[in-house]
């Protein structure tokens, strides 16, 4: 008896688009004027990206409860991409990384812009590269940076 793979293409792809409620539209709208916001929890946790319901209590939160946090922090855990694919944000490699903004006590997820797999670790501090033109939306943070990158 002779044993057969059978093997085929797979792409995961997420292609929706999601409204928006007050709380992230007061994030996308904070991002289009280059600032980050979060969102103080009942517990005094703040999420960025920010949550509508406290995860404690599942009170709803509302705009009141968003605070400013910086747009340059700390990375928490990393994934280079070798082989960058055609919506990737760049065609060069780079990492994919969880970084907690200095005020937040979650990370983001967001692309990082480190030269090589040398170049990035965990811990290491880097900064928002804000997109030349902002429309309202992630992608106005166009990626991370090393701190003291040129």
């Amino acid at each position: 008896m002779t044993e057969h793979s059978f093997t085929a293409p797979h792409v995961i792809a997420y292609d929706y688009t999601r409204s928006l409620g007050p709380v992230l539209s007061h994030f996308v709208t904070g991002l289009r004027d280059g600032k980050v916001k979060g969102m103080r929890t009942s517990t005094g946790k703040v999420f960025v990206p920010p949550t509508e319901f406290d995860p404690d209590t599942y009170e709803d939160l509302g705009p009141d409860s968003l605070v400013d946090v910086a747009d340059s922090g700390v990375v928490t855990s990393w994934a280079w991409v070798s082989d960058p694919r055609p919506y990737h944000p760049f065609d060069r490699p780079f990492a994919w990384a969880l970084v907690r903004l200095d005020g937040a006590d979650t990370p983001l997820v967001h692309a990082v812009d480190a030269g090589s797999a040398e170049a990035i670790s965990t811990g290491m501090r880097v900064r928002a590269r804000w997109a030349s033109e902002r429309s309202g939306s992630i992608l106005d943070i166009e990626c991370f940076e090393p701190e003291g990158a040129q």
